[in-house]
């Protein structure tokens, strides 16, 4: 983008593929004239305005950039900026856009590992990815998708839903981890936990659960660690998964 107001600033690049099964499908990577503010923001990622003489209006690109969104799961990394560029470029070709859920691999990061920075950059290097061209569509969604990959392996969603229920600064907690928590807690039984603190990797917990107070934002699970059986109160948003232990309910 030329800079960072969606609503006076405008798109110079984009780079959109669309992924099906293992590989990826169409893609649309060009160059965006904006029409004014060429070369705003040029000292990031490098495009000055005489690179963009002769590249399409976003106009002309809309259609395309609608076709290949159409029906997709949309993974942008800090995402909202994205969605509000989109918009707005969408609005001023007179086209209707409607993106009502995206997937944010800043997000999913920040559940996934514990760094001290969860820019793509600082991704790549904690996760020894190939960075290629900061700041330029092409090289970012490479980067992006590998980031993605990794999020998965870390947080083995069953659906597209499970990850779009961790919204970290919403503090909100994934209604299938709640009900399996209530399940454990009813049945009294021990489960394994796997829980990520803040700032911190995830902890694999043995617990047997007695209690889900869900009438707290977030809700809260009680339980008592094994063997020791200290007592601890965790937060819901923050469990990655439960799995069962072989061992028998507690009476």
């Amino acid at each position: 983008m030329t800079g960072l107001d969606a609503e006076r600033d405008r798109v110079v690049e984009v780079c959109i593929e669309r992924v099906e099964g293992d590989g990826a499908g169409a893609r649309l990577s060009t160059l965006v004239d904006p029409c004014e503010r060429a070369g705003g923001a040029a000292e990031v990622h490098g495009i000055a305005a005489e690179a963009l003489v002769g590249a399409p209006p976003f106009a002309r690109i809309a259609e395309d950039v609608r076709t290949l969104l159409s029906g997709a799961i949309v993974v942008a990394h800090a995402a909202s900026w994205d969605v509000r560029f989109l918009g707005a470029e969408f609005a001023r070709a007179g086209m209707a856009f409607d993106l009502p859920h995206w997937l944010d691999t800043l997000v999913l990061a920040r559940r996934a590992f514990a760094f001290h920075s969860y820019s793509l950059d600082a991704l790549c290097g904690e996760l020894s990815i190939p960075r290629g061209r900061a700041h330029r569509a092409d090289s970012d969604v490479l980067a992006l998708r590998a980031v993605f990959g990794r999020c998965l392996e870390v947080l083995e969603p069953a659906s597209a839903r499970d990850l779009w229920e961790v919204r970290v600064g919403q503090r909100c907690a994934r209604p299938a981890i709640v009900d399996a928590c209530r399940e454990a807690a009813t049945r009294a039984c021990a489960v394994i936990l796997t829980y990520r603190p803040a700032r911190r990797a995830p902890q694999r917990l043995e617990m047997v659960l007695v209690d889900v107070l869900a009438d707290l934002d977030p809700p809260r699970v009680v339980g008592y660690l094994l063997p020791g059986r200290g007592r601890r109160t965790l937060r819901a948003d923050r469990i990655l998964r439960v799995e069962p232990t072989s061992l028998l309910p507690r009476r």
